[in-house]
């Protein structure tokens, strides 16, 4: 149950409806977003949360394009998936936002470094650094959206 709730919180609606078109002038680098990160790394996964007591995946999502890009993304992992545009996996990268479908409804958000590596808050380990070749991600992985 505590599994659940903790992934609804990544893929809840919000009250608001997002804006249309939402795109940053060039990519976030990956050392601006390996510096972020290692101000967030290890903080806990907390459903709704936003600060460095705990964080879910969409809301770390949401901190990295307001801090390193000036962007205000939609709150909730729906609808960060309905802006910016696809690309393929051999187009990742760093900044791109990397999609999984973590269950029937729910679905999972990070950052990509752009070496098939991505930050994200974890439901079980909190920030952290994974890879798109681990098994787990394989199986869940969706799609890539860039928004630059």
């Amino acid at each position: 149950m505590l599994l659940a709730m903790v992934v609804i919180g990544c893929s809840s609606r919000p009250e608001r409806a997002p804006p249309e078109a939402i795109q940053v002038s060039q990519p976030l680098s990956q050392a601006r977003l390996l510096a972020f990160y290692s101000e967030w790394q290890g903080v806990p996964y907390r459903l709704g949360g936003m600060n460095k007591r705990g964080i879910d995946c969409s809301a770390f999502s949401f901190l990295v394009y307001r801090d390193l890009a000036g962007l205000s993304l939609p709150r909730t992992v729906e609808d960060q998936l309905a802006l910016g545009r696809r690309v393929s996996e051999d187009e990742i990268q760093s900044g791109d936002l990397v999609f999984f479908k973590t269950g029937w409804t729910l679905w999972h958000v990070g950052v990509s470094l752009g070496d098939r590596r991505f930050v994200h808050a974890s439901t079980s380990q909190g920030v952290i650094i994974s890879t798109l070749d681990n098994g787990y991600w394989q199986q869940k992985f969706r799609q890539i959206r860039r928004y630059h």
